[in-house]
Formats: C-alpha cells, structure tokens, sequence
C-alpha cells in the first residue's frame, strides 16, 4: 500500500494534518517523506495513504516534488537556507604571573 510516489497525510507530529508524498521506502517500518511536511523518515504508522498516487523517481528533489504537488494543487513548504556567520574566534585571558618582590640587603 505504501510505496514510492504515494500521496500521504501524516496523522502524527508536529506536521500532523498535512499532505505528503513517500519518495522512498527505507525498510518495513519507515519510509522518506517530503512536501507540505518537513522532508525527513518517518513511521508508517504516523501515515495516512490516500487513494492518490503521483509518478515520481527514487529519492527526488525537493525542487521535483514541488513541481508534482503544485500541478495536484497541494500548496509545498518553503525553507531557505540558514545564513551562516563566522563564529568570533575566542580569545582565552591570560593569568597575570605574581610579581615577585626582591628585597636589596
């Protein structure tokens, strides 16, 4: 029942409620998702099929699954990237080495 190019609502979640496709079926248990949700594996059992079903390839882009899903009228979550900064280099402090006080005889 569930296979590749399936088109699922996950029942579980945080992305509960929302539409999916299965892009690839990792063993019994877990399959890849990706669309309305966040692209990452998932239990089958956190999985709805629904009776539609879409062509797609093994492990597709995230660029071809939106393609897909908006000619079935299915809105796809957007991300862009995460600016990364350069992290400051840390600068240790330095232990001031007691001062030592010579007495002249």
């Amino acid at each position: 029942m569930i296979n590749i190019g399936r088109i699922c609502v996950k029942i579980a979640g945080r992305d509960a409620g929302k539409k999916c496709v299965v892009i690839d079926v990792l063993d019994d248990k877990f399959v890849l998702i990706d669309g309305a949700t966040r692209r990452r594996k998932t239990n089958i059992l956190h999985l709805e099929p629904t009776k539609d079903s879409v062509d797609i390839k093994k492990n597709a882009s995230h660029e071809e699954v939106v393609k897909v899903l908006s000619k079935l009228g299915i809105s796809v979550r957007q991300t862009k990237p995460k600016k990364v900064e350069p992290r400051k280099k840390q600068m240790h402090k330095r232990k001031e080495k007691p001062v030592k006080i010579v007495k002249k005889s």
